[in-house]
């Protein structure tokens, strides 16, 4: 007999790793695993921005812990997952959210701003993926959630114009190919998220210049909206998900289709 439908959403018991997870969309999607019953280890960069979101889930009857964390560096990543492991027993899930942009036409893109944003958006997802599959691997399960863009499936002449971010999230979505057809026989299920236009610190700059022709121009003619990616990282990380790896799936309003 197949499981209950409230089951397969069931999270909990299982211990997620969000990076980014202190503020805008990383906490939301936290929150959303969080109320499916996940304990969670947040990490990111700003020690103030952490203690405040893990104080306030804290204060919502959340089994959170937060450690300050550069993606990009190695050891750092290797202690927010040995950690992990060693208060919650175990890593189940991970939201690969941690994330930067750097805007510039091409030509005036400094290297400098070119390998930060690969260092983090690209090379730091990889550096967590590995330490978390690693343990992941030990269990025989886990489910990697890549959060990439839709920035890395289209381009538009109008921009805006970050190649670095671009071509970090396109090579995202291919490091999550490889990595679920590298991992899948051995438990390991790993799919990515494409966001749209969100509001977040982040976008918010490019929101505001292109708002109205997301109006304009999207299926569903929005921005889209705080809770709207809730579902699907949910989804993504529980046993509803069970036969899906490999996938990306864009949150973008229809904008790519």
């Amino acid at each position: 007999m197949s499981k209950h439908i409230r089951d397969l959403f069931d999270l909990e018991g299982r211990a997620a790793i969000v990076t980014g997870g202190s503020r805008g969309i990383g906490k939301e999607m936290a929150e959303a695993l969080a109320e499916a019953g996940a304990s969670l280890m947040l990490c990111a960069r700003r020690r103030e921005w952490l203690d405040e979101t893990v104080t306030e889930f804290a204060g919502r009857g959340f089994n959170a812990i937060g450690k300050v964390c550069d993606v990009s560096n190695e050891d750092e990543v290797r202690a927010v997952v040995d950690s992990t492991a060693r208060h919650f027993g175990s890593v189940d899930i991970l939201v690969n959210n941690a994330g930067v942009s750097w805007g510039a036409m091409p030509e005036d893109m400094t290297l400098e701003q070119w390998q930060k944003v690969i260092d983090v958006n690209l090379t730091g997802c990889f550096l967590m993926a590995q330490a978390a599959g690693r343990e992941m691997l030990k269990a025989g399960k886990g489910s990697i959630i890549n959060i990439a863009s839709i920035a890395g499936m289209t381009s538009s002449a109008n921009g805006p114009f970050y190649a670095g971010y671009a071509a970090s999230k396109a090579g995202l979505i291919g490091l999550t190919r490889e990595l679920a057809a590298s991992w899948g026989r051995r438990g390991i299920r790993v799919n990515a998220i494409a966001p749209g236009f969100f509001h977040s610190r982040l976008a918010d700059a490019v929101i505001d210049i292109y708002e109205r022709s997301i109006q304009e121009n999207n299926v569903i003619p929005r921005v889209g909206e705080a809770g709207e990616l809730k579902g699907v990282t949910v989804f993504l990380a529980s046993d509803a998900s069970s036969y899906i790896t490999g996938q990306t799936i864009a949150v973008d309003g229809g904008m790519t289709v």
